[in-house]
């Protein structure tokens, strides 16, 4: 019999709740249900991308860790499959192939993180030392793998666990509600809480149900994309909402709101900017609350204007939403193109 991988789970947390060896996490809330819920909100059968170019933000301004795309022909010997005549080798083919390959960071434009992106130094097994954890108590080398000094493997990383095909095989499709915070804060840096968040839903008119993604519109998405590929930092650091993770109460309301995802136009979804306290145990406490203790996805840098001026006219917020990542096994993130449906 195995042992469980844990024996105490952090507070807050709902591991275990969908059984011991849950990938999920809230997404389990996305079912057929509210697929039919999402289907309902289908009334005109217009379609938005909620997408930036996938080379948008440009540079590596935004994370210096992570690289736009980099597209390069598909070779074959000496042969570059770029306006390639196969003439070159067989003189009667009248074919002329384009075959390309990229290499890009998985979440380096619109994006869904999975479950193994942030974990914490946790004792789970009560021993009396922390171990690198992350949702549902999986283990870093064990699930979530470092294989750079392993050459005969295909890939030098590796989640075994929690990758971003659990979400893809799921199927991240259900009804999505919008929270348009451009409306209600402008464009500018505005730290959102539990007190503003409630305030933007009273006098939006939203109202938000279990199993529903929230997506949040905050500008931040639309600046980076008028800067055309050269971010400015200084700008930027000054443009949208963001959520403040430092606020219990906040964190508090995404637990017993029973949403299963937030997904924002913004980097990161919550502020970067704030000053730690020596006796601060997180860097990203929205990240630690829905990624380790919850295990609820986000999402980031998604392109939202054209949806939310559209709703705005009728006087709508919810719609469907269809957001698959890339069914890539081991990945930790994707890019993703959502497609909204009203």
């Amino acid at each position: 019999m195995n042992q469980p991988r844990w024996k105490k789970r952090p507070e807050g947390s709902n591991w275990g709740e969908f059984g011991p060896d849950d990938q999920l996490g809230r997404v389990n809330l996305i079912g057929t249900e509210q697929v039919l819920k999402g289907v309902k909100e289908v009334h005109e059968g217009v379609t938005f991308c909620l997408s930036l170019p996938l080379d948008i933000p440009g540079g590596k301004v935004l994370n210096p860790r992570r690289s736009p795309p980099k597209l390069t022909p598909t070779a074959l010997g000496d042969d570059q499959y770029i306006n390639f005549p196969l003439a070159t080798h067989s003189p009667a083919l009248h074919d002329v192939i384009s075959d390309d390959q990229v290499q890009l960071s998985l979440q380096y434009s619109t994006q869904w993180d999975s479950l193994a992106h942030v974990g914490a130094l946790f004792d789970g097994d009560g021993d009396g030392t922390p171990e690198r954890r992350y949702y549902n108590g999986y283990l870093a080398e064990q699930d979530v793998l470092d294989l750079s000094g392993e050459s005969a493997q295909w890939h030098d990383s590796y989640a075994r666990r929690l990758g971003i095909e659990t979400l893809a095989t799921h199927g991240m499709q259900g009804r999505a509600v919008l929270v348009d915070l451009v409306r209600v804060f402008g464009a500018g840096r505005t730290l959102v809480g539990h007190l503003e968040l409630m305030d933007a839903l009273k006098q939006l008119n939203v109202v938000v149900e279990r199993g529903d993604m929230l997506v949040l519109r905050t500008g931040f998405a639309e600046a980076l994309l008028d800067m055309q590929g050269t971010p400015q930092p200084e700008v930027l650091k000054n443009t949208g909402a963001v959520l403040d993770g430092s606020d219990s109460a906040l964190l508090e309301w995404i637990t017993d709101s029973g949403i299963a995802a937030i997904c924002a136009d913004n980097y990161a979804v919550e502020n970067l900017d704030r000053e730690l306290a020596q006796s601060c145990c997180s860097k990203l406490p929205l990240h630690h609350h829905c990624l380790f203790k919850l295990g609820l996805p986000l999402a980031e840098l998604w392109y939202l204007k054209d949806l939310a001026e559209w709703l705005h006219s009728r006087q709508r917020n919810r719609f469907l939403l269809t957001a698959p990542p890339l069914r890539l096994p081991g990945a930790i993130g994707s890019p993703v193109t959502p497609v909204a449906t009203v």
